[in-house]
């Protein structure tokens, strides 16, 4: 009954899948540690007026500086990350395309009067982006599955990866089933010329209506020739990046959450100082900080999860990776770190 937007439950075979997950107990998927969404007993109104009230503070005074890159160039070239703000990036070498959790449709929620995109962080849009070979999204939260851009890309987009259950939700977007494969936690896909992927844990949720938990949210490990990435989707900090860092042996770059976190719920997004001890405990040579600059989805102020990102990085010797928006970062080449956010 509800708007498409909204998507659909799990149900037939994909339920039945569902239901068979390790993860998944008493009608809904569970986290493997115990994680409260709140943990203080502040009814979501109160929460609400926080962030309304803190809105010149969780809002850029001026537009987001970024720079415009020709996501559609095919020249070979390096494996290299373009970033569009929040948790949408490209990973590409110009003739393989992994698109991850793109939302460009200027607002990240339901309704188009809620989580608009700054100014300025919102230069990047459907048609901008290339074919793409491998669209991946991690789970079915507004700011990271958008039914619009997925419509916009449906057409000129090879397969989908996705976690288990969330493709109940495409599939009543018109995606065809033959194109999506959904993962459980630990399972693998091929995808061709030397590359696979693997979901893994992650610490958060689920839910675009009224439950929560009918479709799983996971991190994943991508394999490149030579190069292998943490993809980390949003999580709370737990014992699962370690756990993940020593199945796998570690990761030449972790693109991980560092904002829209808050004192009420720090079991679902981490703080800034958790997203570099996250780093470190995947065994990560380098920290792509994402989940900001793009959406006010809390009340801190906009440039604070970045601010103290790089201040813990520094103190722990954790090498990062700081790009505006739209500027390329080369595996093992390019780092961009200037701090283009103080103006």
């Amino acid at each position: 009954m509800l708007p498409p937007v909204f998507g659909s439950r799990p149900y037939g075979p994909r339920l039945e899948r569902c239901v068979a997950s390790a993860q998944y107990t008493n009608g809904a998927f569970h986290n493997t540690e115990v994680t409260p969404q709140l943990v203080a007993a502040e009814p979501w109104w109160k929460i609400m007026w926080m962030m309304l009230s803190n809105s010149t503070q969780s809002t850029p005074r001026v537009d987001i500086p970024h720079v415009i890159t020709d996501v559609r160039d095919p020249s070979a070239r390096p494996w290299e990350i373009v970033w569009f703000g929040h948790s949408s990036y490209l990973i590409t070498n110009g003739e393989q395309r992994i698109l991850v959790d793109p939302v460009f449709a200027g607002h990240a929620s339901p309704f188009r009067f809620f989580g608009r995109a700054f100014p300025g962080a919102d230069a990047y849009k459907a048609h901008h982006m290339p074919d793409v070979d491998v669209l991946v999204l991690t789970h079915d939260h507004y700011d990271h599955l958008c039914m619009h851009t997925v419509r916009a890309l449906a057409s000129r987009t090879t397969r989908i990866i996705t976690s288990l259950g969330v493709g109940a939700h495409l599939e009543r977007w018109g995606i065809p089933h033959t194109m999506i494969t959904e993962l459980d936690w630990w399972e693998s896909a091929e995808l061709g010329t030397g590359m696979s992927i693997m979901a893994a844990p992650a610490r958060h949720f689920s839910g675009r209506a009224f439950k929560r938990g009918e479709t799983l949210w996971s991190s994943f490990a991508l394999d490149l020739p030579g190069h292998r990435l943490f993809l980390g989707a949003d999580s709370g900090y737990g014992a699962h990046f370690a756990e993940i860092g020593a199945r796998v042996g570690g990761f030449d770059l972790a693109i991980l959450e560092a904002g829209q976190y808050g004192a009420n719920w720090p079991h679902i997004h981490m703080l800034p100082e958790d997203t570099v001890q996250a780093a470190h405990d995947l065994r990560a040579r380098v920290l792509l900080p994402v989940h900001w600059a793009k959406f006010a989805l809390s009340y801190h102020p906009w440039d604070e999860p970045i601010q103290r990102v790089v201040a813990h990085a520094q103190r722990t010797g954790m090498n990062l990776t700081t790009p505006m928006i739209g500027e390329r970062v080369v595996l093992h080449e390019q780092l961009p770190n200037g701090q283009w956010w103080r103006r």
